[in-house]
Formats: C-alpha cells, sequence, structure tokens
C-alpha cells in the first residue's frame, strides 16, 4: 500500500513564556527577526523554527553561529540570506532546491532563461541504475545570475550545495560553464542543465 505523509507548517511554541509581557513582536505564531537574528526588543534574539521558514535544522545552526558572532563584534558576519538555504526532502527520489523558481522569478519580473538535464542521459547515473530525475537551473536573461536550482533523483541533497555556493558567491551562467565539473559524475548534470539554458546542451 502506498503511504503519504503530509505536514503543513509549523507553530512555534511562544506562548505564556513571557515574550509578548516583554514587548517581543509575534506574527503569526513566530518570533518576528530581523536578518540578524534580532527581535525588536534590545538583547532578545530567536533563531530557528521559532523564527520562521524555513524550518530546517542547516538553517537554523547557521543562524545560531551568525546571531552569537554578531553579538561578539566578529567582523566579516553576513546577514542571513534565506532565499540561499538549500531545502532538502529525503525521500525516494530526493527533492532539492535553493532560491527561486521559474514562476516565481518570473512573477519578480525576471526575464529568465531555464535549463534542464534528464538524469537518464548521465552515464553516472545510469552505472548506478538511478535514471529517473532532473536538473533545473533559473538564470536572469539580462544579467546571467543564477536565480534558483531544482532537483530530483539519487543523491540531489548532496549536489544542491554546489549551487548554493554559487549563488552566495553571485555567480553567473558564464563562471559555471567554464568551471571543470568531473567525469563520470551526477554533477556533470548541473553543469548540462545550465548548458542547456543557454542552447549549448552536449549530451542531450
Amino acid at each position: 500500500m502506498d503511504r503519504v505523509i503530509l505536514a503543513i507548517g509549523i507553530t512555534g511554541n511562544v506562548e505564556d513564556i513571557g515574550l509578548e509581557e516583554a514587548g517581543v513582536n509575534i506574527d503569526r505564531g513566530h518570533i518576528a527577526i530581523d536578518e540578524w537574528s534580532r527581535t525588536d526588543v534590545e538583547g532578545i534574539y530567536a533563531i530557528g523554527d521559532v523564527a520562521g521558514p524555513p524550518w530546517l535544522a542547516h538553517k537554523a545552526s547557521h543562524e545560531g553561529v551568525l546571531c552569537v558572532e554578531k553579538i561578539a563584534g566578529v567582523e566579516g558576519v553576513h546577514p542571513l540570506n534565506t532565499s540561499n538555504v538549500p531545502g532538502c526532502t529525503y525521500c525516494a527520489p530526493q527533492v532539492a532546491s535553493v532560491g527561486l523558481t521559474e514562476k516565481n522569478a518570473i512573477e519578480a519580473g525576471h526575464e529568465v532563461k531555464v535549463g534542464r538535464f534528464p538524469y537518464q542521459a548521465n552515464g553516472k547515473a545510469i552505472a548506478l541504475g538511478e535514471t529517473d530525475g532532473l536538473i533545473k537551473t533559473v538564470f536572469d536573461a539580462k544579467t546571467g545570475e543564477l536565480l534558483g536550482a531544482h532537483m530530483i533523483g539519487a543523491e540531489v541533497t548532496e549536489l544542491i550545495q554546489g549551487y548554493g555556493i554559487a549563488r552566495t558567491l553571485e555567480t553567473t551562467e558564464a563562471d559555471l560553464m567554464h568551471t571543470i565539473f568531473p567525469h563520470p559524475t551526477l554533477s556533470e548534470m548541473m553543469h548540462e542543465s545550465v548548458l542547456d539554458a543557454y542552447g549549448r546542451v552536449m549530451h542531450i
């Protein structure tokens, strides 16, 4: 029998712990914070699920480090950009994404170029017997900025970090096209997806 587990949203445990009495703003069941995890009350910070989406352990961990470093006055700390937090679903097949979807990018006013590359055209995927899947990349057509990447297939929760780094470094399509991806690997599909967005794909 097939089964689906569905969980929609999370509500922070923010009631009856004195937050409202202290003047901390609660927004739709979560503690409102800025990009440094500061609430609107001096000296009170919040991180993790209680501070809102994305509800991911790696986001919470990053917020914790960022928050403490900011409090300690560490130089060079960057505020959290939640659009650079990779999302991973550990199912079969795996699902992973970072940044904007094609629809979100268009709604935000971007003219887009979109590339796709299927697992069934990748030698490593064939050798692994894992040919179901797809890599999709979304670029700003005018600037070449990588707006988002979306994957479904074997080991995409490992692969997505490559696009996460690319977004953090504000990489363009030219940077990704000139990056050498090892062969034979699943990561080659990331390169091919970029090439496909610009009509230069090699293996389909």
